[in-house]
């Protein structure tokens, strides 16, 4: 068994983890959580989570941006990180950089199938290539490739491809967020963000008012958050309508992610979001959208379709990749 110190770094939140590695077994010895945006920088957090610890371990953080070599700038975040500045910095065995995404893909195997939520059977047996999207600040995906024997996770930057509208609200939705932004991505409607734009958008398309409640609940919070929970209550109609439509589109990204990786092992929902809304994807938007690709739908109805329901799955993939490493 080894001690890796596990990192899960994202644009709104960043987890640390000390972690026990057995084969595909993990067990967290002490894991903290730390708000991004307090930090200027990713090793003065690291500061303050390794205190008075011993260092001498193997190191790996997944990382919400693109991982260049041994090093990764934040895409949410004002962060620069450096693998070998790490490592020398605070003494680390070996330091691996993932992309978040990837991280989660590596972290499938510690999985149990009370850690998962099925939207979709899919053929029993299924088998090859398998897929993981996952909404939260931004929307990150990757790809899992099958050689015959075992999966090979990979990283993409696909939540960044350009948005495309299936019908004339989305065609609407489109044309308002150009005149905000020079690139209009599925990310800008498929996370967090995407959920607050959505939900204006809607207030200017319908010509309604957000209720006084809900100003101030999304002044004083997290205002997706405050959006979803007035869906999932039913206190508010506008609210009602953005997550239903939010499914949809997150529905359809994840058909065309499927597609593209041709994930016939399972596409699998990654992310803050989705445990958080699992009552409204399950109720049949979502795989509506997933499956409404014309001549392919077929081919979308034989992949299992699942929602990562343990938030520990982006801490256990760099502590299994790190453990991989380190018995090479």
């Amino acid at each position: 068994m080894s001690l890796i110190l596990a990192g899960d770094i994202g644009g709104t939140k960043t987890r640390l983890a000390l972690v026990e590695v057995s084969g595909t077994q993990v067990r967290i010895a002490h894991e903290a959580s730390y708000p991004s945006r307090d930090y200027a920088q990713f090793e003065l957090l690291l500061d303050d989570f390794l205190a008075g610890r011993h260092t001498r371990c193997n190191a790996a953080f997944g990382i919400a941006g693109p991982v260049r070599g041994r090093m990764a700038q934040t895409t949410n975040l004002p962060w620069h990180i450096d693998a070998d500045r790490l490592a020398q910095r605070f003494g680390f065995t070996t330091c691996t950089l993932l992309n978040d995404l990837e991280a989660t893909a590596c972290g499938l195997p510690a999985l149990h199938a009370d850690d998962l939520a099925i939207l979709q059977a899919g053929a029993p047996q299924a088998a090859g290539n398998m897929a993981v999207i996952a909404a939260g600040t931004g929307l990150g995906e990757a790809g899992l490739y099958w050689d015959g024997q075992q999966h090979h996770p990979f990283a993409t930057e696909g939540g960044h491809a350009s948005f495309s509208p299936g019908d004339e609200l989305e065609t609407a939705l489109q044309r308002c967020l150009q005149q905000q932004h020079a690139h209009v991505s599925w990310e800008r409607v498929v996370s967090g963000m995407g959920i607050v734009s959505l939900h204006e958008f809607l207030c200017r398309y319908r010509q309604a008012e957000a209720p006084p409640w809900l100003i101030e609940e999304m002044r004083n919070g997290d205002a997706a958050a405050a959006i979803a929970n007035a869906a999932l209550s039913g206190r508010d109609p506008l609210c009602i309508e953005t997550l239903d439509r939010f499914v949809r589109l997150y529905g359809a990204e994840a058909g065309n992610l499927a597609l593209k990786i041709m994930s016939r092992g399972g596409l699998y929902l990654g992310g803050g979001i989705a445990p958080k809304i699992l009552p409204l994807l399950q109720r049949g938007g979502f795989i509506a959208a997933f499956l409404h690709k014309g001549r392919m739908r077929p081919l979308l109805e034989v992949m299992p379709v699942k929602v990562i329901l343990n938030d520990r799955a982006a801490l256990f993939g760099p502590a299994l990749r790190a453990a991989q490493l380190a018995r090479r």
